[in-house]
This record gives C-alpha cells, sequence and structure tokens, in this order.
C-alpha cells in the first residue's frame, strides 16, 4: 500500500512539473534527479533503511517551500509515503 501511495505522490508531483511553474532549469533537474532516485527505489522495493533519500526529499522541501509551497507539499507526501515504508 505504501508504495502504491508513493507511487501516486511521484505521479502528482511530475504532473505538476508538466504545468511548468517558475522554476530554474536547474532546479527542474534536481527535481527531476530526485524523483529518479525515488522510482528506483520503488523498482527496488528494498527493505533496508537509506536515509539518505528521505535526506534529500527533506532538502527539497526546504529549498521549495517558499517559492513553491505546491510541489513542496507534494514532496512532503513523498517523505511521508517513504517513512511509511522504512525508507
Amino acid at each position: 500500500m505504501p508504495a502504491r501511495e508513493l507511487q501516486q505522490q511521484l505521479n502528482t508531483l511530475r504532473e505538476q512539473l508538466e504545468q511548468n511553474p517558475p522554476l530554474t532549469e536547474a532546479e527542474r533537474e534536481d527535481l527531476r534527479a530526485l524523483m529518479q532516485q525515488i522510482e528506483l527505489e520503488l523498482e527496488l522495493e528494498t527493505k533496508t533503511q537509506d536515509s539518505s533519500l528521505a535526506d534529500n526529499v527533506n532538502l527539497a522541501v526546504e529549498r521549495f517551500e517558499i517559492e513553491h509551497p505546491t510541489l513542496a507539499g507534494t514532496l512532503r507526501n513523498i517523505v511521508q509515503a517513504l517513512a511509511n515504508m522504512g525508507i
């Protein structure tokens, strides 16, 4: 169940990025890389704890919190889904 929730949040984030929010190319690339990292984790469905992934998502939340609250909210949901999966 948590993996499906995480996939839904990734899809939401992808849709938000497709709406072309005012992000720099570097910000877009950082988000794409983070999404790839999360998708790889989903594919592996590893049960080992990888705190660096959650840390990276938390850093992205902090980065986008002020100027892009919708993106930050979706990223917070991803952090929660990762936590529910034990990652």
